[in-house]
């Protein structure tokens, strides 16, 4: 069992019984890079995720909601190379980002202002966030406020 499923399976996540209707490669085709290979398996493990992992409210979409959710709040249209995952529950996105082949970053960023500036660093992975968490690190635990 890989890491991320451990903390999943650790706060009751749902797995998935049926196949997803929506497809990766119409969801790779849209963002224009490969999903990272853990967060694939988490898509086509589960249904979803919502719940809190140590101190942090996470949400996390299913297959079947990623498009729609992303195309709703503009994503596609104004963030390149970012593919949002869920929310925190209190006006921030969860996403994807790519920095270059197969080098990802998870970061959290406000949906009022869809602008790359304000994204936050929260993992170098999908298994590496949900690591943070777990281990008890708040999504902005690592901000200089002093800036």
């Amino acid at each position: 069992m890989e890491t991320f499923e451990r903390i999943l399976v650790k706060h009751n996540c749902v797995r998935r019984t049926d196949k997803p209707i929506a497809h990766f490669e119409d969801i790779e085709n849209i963002i224009g890079f490969k999903l990272p290979p853990d967060y694939r398996l988490f898509l086509e493990t589960y249904c979803g995720f919502e719940e809190f992992i140590g101190e942090a409210y996470v949400r996390l979409w299913g297959m079947d909601e990623i498009i729609d959710q992303n195309q709703g709040y503009g994503v596609f249209e104004n963030l390149p190379a970012t593919l949002a995952i869920g929310g925190n529950g209190g006006g921030e996105f969860i996403a994807i980002t790519i920095i270059d082949e197969g080098n990802y970053r998870i970061v959290i960023s406000p949906f009022i202002d869809l602008n790359e500036e304000y994204h936050v660093e929260i993992g170098s992975s999908f298994t590496d966030f949900l690591e943070r968490l777990n281990n008890g690190h708040g999504y902005f635990d690592n901000i200089d406020l002093k800036k």
